[in-house]
C-alpha cells in the first residue's frame, strides 16, 4: 500500500522533474501515464487517480525510495566535477565521448544529478536493457516518445524527435552490458542524430577492454564507433597506484565531510572506506542511525 506520504514525495519528484520537459504531455509519457492523469496528479490528487503499481514505476523512474532514506547531498569531488564539465561540453556542442574508469568513485551519482538539473538529458542504465529492442525503447520512453508500437515507428519517431529539440544529451551508464546487436543500432542512431545530438558512454575498465578486443578482432561497427565517440577513452583516476590511493582517499574525505553527522571524525570513515564511496554512504547511514 502507498501511503499518503510517499504519494507527496512521488508528486514533488513529479514536479520538479517537470522542468526538464518541454511540455506536460512529454512528461506524461516518460512516466507511462495520460495528460488527463498528469494533469490531475500535477494538481495535487492523488487519491483513486493512480493505482498502487503506477506509484511504483513513477517512484522507480525518477529515483524516489519507498522507504525512509537519509538525504545525500552532491559534494563536489574530482569526479563529480570532471563528469560535469565534461556532460555540459559534449550537451552544449552536440559532441560525443567515452568515460572508463574505476567503479565506485561517483560517475552514476554525478550523472543521474546531471540529469535532473538538466534539459533533454536523459539517463540509461544499460545494464537494464542490454538488447537493441528494450535499449531503444527505453530511449524513446525518457525523451517521452511512444515507445510501445511498432520498433521501426518507434525508431523513425526517436530520430525525428531528437533532431527537433535543442541540444539533447544521451548518457549510456554501464555500456560494456550491452549485446553486439545494441551497439550496432547505437552507431546508426548516432549517424541519424549527427550534430543534432550528444552520446556519453560510461563504465568500468571492462568496457575499454571490450571495444579494444573486438576492434582487434575487426568485428564490424567498433572501429567506427569508437571514431563517433572521440578517438579516445577519458579517463579521470590517476595511474600511479599511490597517487590514486590518494585521490580515492580525498573523494572518501570531501563525500564524508559533506555527508556525515556534526562531530564525526572524518579521518576514522577515510580509513574504514579505503575511499570507497558506497562504503562511505554506508559507514555515514550507521552513524545517523544510532
Amino acid at each position: 500500500m502507498i501511503t499518503t506520504e510517499i504519494k507527496q514525495k512521488i508528486l514533488a519528484a513529479i514536479t520538479d522533474a517537470r522542468r526538464n520537459f518541454p511540455s506536460d504531455a512529454k512528461h506524461a509519457a516518460s512516466l507511462g501515464i495520460t495528460t488527463s492523469v498528469y494533469s490531475a496528479v500535477k494538481n495535487g490528487q492523488t487519491d483513486r487517480v493512480l493505482s498502487d503499481a503506477n506509484w511504483i514505476s513513477i517512484a522507480r523512474k525518477l529515483g524516489v525510495s519507498l522507504r525512509g532514506e537519509m538525504e545525500w547531498k552532491a559534494a563536489k569531488t574530482p569526479t563529480f566535477q570532471y563528469v560535469t564539465a565534461q556532460l555540459e561540453f559534449c550537451q552544449q556542442s552536440s559532441l560525443s565521448g567515452i568515460l572508463c574508469d574505476l567503479p565506485n568513485i561517483g560517475k552514476t551519482f554525478t550523472a543521474r544529478y546531471y540529469v535532473n538539473s538538466h534539459r533533454n538529458a536523459v539517463y540509461i542504465d544499460c545494464s537494464q536493457v542490454k538488447t537493441k529492442l528494450k535499449l531503444i525503447r527505453k530511449i524513446a520512453a525518457e525523451f517521452g516518445v511512444e515507445s510501445k508500437g511498432r520498433y521501426s515507428d518507434v525508431y523513425d519517431d526517436l530520430v525525428f524527435y531528437l533532431r527537433s529539440i535543442e541540444t539533447p544529451l544521451i548518457i549510456l551508464d554501464e555500456a560494456g552490458d550491452l549485446q553486439y546487436e545494441a551497439f550496432l543500432e547505437l552507431k546508426a542512431l548516432w549517424n541519424a542524430t549527427e550534430r543534432c545530438c550528444a552520446w556519453y558512454m560510461m563504465g568500468a575498465d571492462g568496457l575499454k577492454a571490450k571495444i579494444n578486443r573486438s576492434i582487434e578482432c575487426q568485428k564490424v561497427g567498433y572501429t567506427e564507433m569508437l571514431s563517433r565517440y572521440g578517438d579516445r577513452y577519458c579517463k579521470v583516476t590517476p595511474d600511479s597506484s599511490d597517487d590514486r590511493r590518494a585521490f580515492l582517499n580525498e573523494q572518501a574525505r570531501i563525500v564524508a565531510k559533506v555527508n556525515a553527522p556534526e562531530g564525526t571524525d572524518i579521518a576514522e570513515i577515510v580509513r574504514k572506506t579505503q575511499g570507497g564511496l558506497r562504503r562511505v554512504y554506508t559507514e555515514i547511514e550507521k552513524l545517523k542511525r544510532q
